[in-house]
């Protein structure tokens, strides 16, 4: 566990760091496991200083935007010793699916965030808590604050004024609690199609805040759940579910994104009143909310990723410009970058734009760190050394990590043809190019100085290889390296023993900083150059690569074996990131 002293401050920081030292949750009682008051009273006292919670809806993948709450409400818990739950919040059986719950299971993990540990295994379904959300519904019809209005959906809307005009109260707002009870028991036992009543608290139908005009908390739907499934007809709405969800599971600090802001007045409602009722024990959970995440050249919007699959402008969820975890993942991104992302942007109540930039520059620092350095030529071009034996071989050495010597070294083979970066050869060279030319000198990394003596073409004036001469007396790591000076170096792979394979070359998959910006179809900005495949050649270590392996290749950027493509002995090359940010330059 690290301090929060050594952690930048923040606000939400800052309401943890008064609740530990006013005692405001000292008193907590956990009996292990979700439960109303009476079950937590009867209970020991919490070990957890504090309890969050990361609390998805299990109706797609998770994004960004979702690694930032996940960084935040998970790291928060382990810095403070205490415990985040991962609560699926399921409470609309039309939109959720297992394959949804597997997924967010598995990008939970893969940030490098647990639930379970020996005491305590805290993943919880909100669906597994309808008996209790029904339970206290009847409490709140008996207690008078809660009413079944039969009202048609547009009726309810008319009547719920606007921002400068109070509602109006239902024609059935004044059923007595026993008919309330009595209908809400026939809605319950299926006796009514979908949209015939709703449950409605009971609060001010003129109240300045229009989510206080008597919300809906319950409605009726015949569908069946992916974990109850036709146990129930009635299902929470979720501004009555996510309170009481966090109010069983005793979490001290909901931390949630500003749109919910407007809602915390009916959250602290809906809990006093329970509270009062004796089916909740104090302190109650706080609602806090933090600016979402706003990430130029990305879109994070469901609707718009949905579009984006559906219609096939990408590849899939997994599709490594996606901005999902699953895409970042099969990218090459990695959970230090997310993690080190998160902390780097922070939190705040204001809202902001934030670079994509930062996102990749998070990813460099962290692969710099991590991944081993390969050799790898993406625009071959044949380059024969002409007075190096035909059938010779020899091994030069290249460092697994120039920053981590005790990574060791390996051997690179060197023979008479090599493949090198077409770029790295002009006929006609411009000002100021070192590497070869007719006439000029230049290194092989890790191998020789040579002197490119000339070309090859074809009928069309195409090269197809560059002839040159090494000097013997150069080879990187002997006394005679230094003998001769060059500007240029070069890498390169033996022809004889390079391994052929398919690599990707990702880039942002838009080419605004803000797609559909204007009122423009955000399809109108989607990066013609975000993909694009190539026949590359690789030095032979890379052969043996495993899926999710990730590796510098000099020059080029940072790659990883395709987790999904790659097969043993043939790993399919995904780049994660440029070497340097080019965007900045404005692409």
């Amino acid at each position: 566990m690290s301090s929060p002293a050594e952690k930048p401050a923040n606000f939400i920081r800052n309401i943890i760091d008064a609740d530990l030292a006013s005692g405001r949750h000292a008193q907590r009682r956990w009996s292990g496991r979700p439960g109303p008051g009476p079950q937590q009273a009867a209970g020991e006292p919490d070990t957890a200083r504090i309890r969050t919670r990361f609390p998805p809806e299990p109706n797609g993948y998770l994004h960004y935007g979702h690694a930032k709450s996940i960084c935040l409400n998970f790291g928060l818990a382990l810095d403070y010793g205490g415990r985040c739950h991962l609560r699926f919040d399921d409470t609309n059986p039309e939109k959720e699916e297992q394959e949804y719950v597997d997924s967010i299971v598995d990008a939970v993990h893969w940030l490098g965030f647990r639930w379970r540990d020996e005491r305590e295994d805290n993943l919880y379904y909100a669906s597994d808590y309808f008996g209790w959300m029904y339970e206290f519904a009847e409490g709140l019809i008996r207690s008078g604050h809660a009413y079944v209005d039969s009202q048609s959906a547009e009726e309810m809307r008319a009547n719920r004024g606007t921002l400068t005009e109070p509602g109006r109260n239902s024609p059935y707002r004044d059923r007595s609690p026993a008919e309330n009870l009595d209908i809400f028991r026939r809605m319950k036992a299926g006796e009514f199609p979908d949209g015939t009543h709703v449950l409605r608290a009971k609060i001010d139908m003129a109240s300045g805040n229009i989510n206080m005009r008597d919300p809906a908390i319950y409605r009726i739907r015949h569908a069946e759940h992916h974990n109850t499934g036709n146990a129930w007809c009635v299902y929470p709405m979720y501004t009555y579910a996510h309170p009481i969800e966090d109010a069983l599971e005793n979490i001290t600090h909901s931390i949630c994104t500003l749109e919910f802001e407007d809602q915390r007045p009916f959250y602290d409602w809906l809990l006093e009143r329970l509270a009062e009722l004796g089916l909740l024990e104090r302190p109650l959970p706080q609602q806090i909310e933090f600016a979402r995440l706003n990430l130029s050249y990305v879109v994070l919007s469901k609707r718009k990723l949905i579009q984006l699959v559906a219609e096939r402008h990408v590849d899939g969820w997994d599709d490594p410009r996606m901005p999902t975890l699953v895409g970042a993942r099969r990218r090459g991104f990695t959970p230090e970058g997310f993690r080190l992302f998160a902390e780097r942007i922070g939190v705040s109540k204001a809202d902001s734009w934030i670079d994509m930039s930062i996102l990749e520059d998070c990813m460099r620092e962290h692969l710099n760190e991590a991944a081993e350095r390969r050799i790898a030529v993406l625009d071959p071009l044949r380059l024969i050394v002409d007075n190096f034996p035909a059938d010779a071989e020899e091994d030069c050495e290249a460092p697994n990590h120039p920053l981590k010597p005790e990574l060791g070294r390996r051997p690179v083979p060197f023979t008479r043809e090599l493949w090198i970066e077409r770029e790295d050869f002009a006929e006609d060279p411009p000002k100021g190019y070192h590497r070869l030319y007719p006439g000029n000198m230049a290194r092989l990394r890790y191998g020789y100085v040579v002197r490119c003596t000339g070309c090859d073409k074809d009928a069309d004036g195409r090269v197809t290889a560059v002839h040159c001469e090494y000097l013997p007396e150069t080879k990187s790591g002997t006394p005679g390296a230094d003998g001769v000076k060059v500007k240029g170096n070069l890498h390169w792979v033996s022809a004889k023993h390079a391994y052929g394979a398919e690599v990707r070359l990702y880039d942002r998959l838009f080419s605004a900083e803000s797609p559909g910006a204007d009122g423009r179809d955000f399809l109108a900005d989607l990066n013609p150059a975000s993909k694009r495949v190539i026949r590359a050649q690789l030095e032979p270590a890379l052969r043996e690569a495993a899926p999710e392996d990730r590796f510098q290749f000099e020059r080029h950027g940072y790659f990883v074996a395709d987790r999904v493509d790659s097969a043993p002995g043939a790993p399919v090359f995904n780049r994660a990131v440029t070497l340097k940010d080019s965007w900045a330059k404005g692409k």
